[in-house]
């Protein structure tokens, strides 16, 4: 979680400073705004945490092997988001973004505080690319995913 942390403060310095208005902007036809890849960040953290509580309070028992979690990093790779993780079309703030976010992290850090090592080794759940990803893979995963969307973050601001 410490990687996680500090991925999520250089995330939002990255974004300290500009406007809402720069923040909704999409300097590219066809691609998300700043505030909108944000939002799929709260929407992935939200939704990996809940497959993450789901998993730890069944009862199945499914290991999986380790993967290569750090090609999530390579964004020659494009990955379709699921549509549980399309973020809204409305205009947001940044306030209200980083309260969301404030949320989701709280709420991933609640459920992996609770866990136990060996659960987290011996539970796994369904990523898109990767396909059984053991608890304790997702939770750096999301570090790098956030770090992934940081470079993207990083683009389209060379673009405003």
């Amino acid at each position: 979680m410490e990687e996680n942390k500090k991925i999520r403060e250089e995330l939002l310095q990255a974004v300290n400073g500009l406007s809402d208005e720069q923040l909704n902007a999409h300097p590219e036809d066809g691609r998300w705004s700043i505030i909108q890849v944000l939002d799929h960040l709260f929407l992935m953290e939200r939704a990996v945490t809940k497959g993450i509580a789901d998993t730890l309070a069944s009862d199945e028992i499914k290991p999986a092997d380790d993967k290569p979690i750090q090609y999530t990093l390579n964004r020659d790779i494009k990955v379709e988001a699921p549509s549980f993780v399309i973020p809204t079309e409305e205009f947001l703030t940044l306030d209200e973004v980083k309260t969301k976010l404030s949320t989701s992290r709280e709420a991933l850090e609640a459920v992996v505080s609770k866990a136990n090592e060996s659960a987290l080794n011996e539970k796994s759940f369904p990523h898109p690319m990767f396909k059984n990803l053991s608890l304790k893979q997702w939770i750096p995963f999301i570090g790098l995913h956030e770090k992934r969307h940081l470079l993207q973050i990083e683009e389209l601001k060379s673009k405003l």
